[in-house]
């Protein structure tokens, strides 16, 4: 298993100007991108063993990191509304 963090930027390359505009627009957005990044994090430190968790504990972060990845892929995905 890889250890690397699952960095938005990374995960929708061709889509970092697309990404940065809807969170500076969308207070929703940002707030799903913001828990994306924290939820990342933890799973990233769990791990490298920096902050261990147990497996349940692990997985648990990565669905909620998943379902946070979709919303912002639906998010992105939607047409603009003008």
């Amino acid at each position: 298993m890889s250890h690397v963090p699952h960095e938005l930027a990374e995960e929708f390359p061709d889509q970092t100007a697309a990404l940065q505009a809807l969170k500076a627009e969308n207070a929703h957005f940002a707030k799903l991108v913001d828990e994306y990044h924290t939820v990342n994090r933890a799973i990233h430190r769990a791990e490298t063993n920096v902050e261990p968790v147990d497996q349940l504990a692990e997985n648990e972060m990565r669905k909620q990191r998943m379902a946070l990845k979709d919303e912002i892929a639906r998010m992105l995905a939607e047409p603009a509304k003008g």
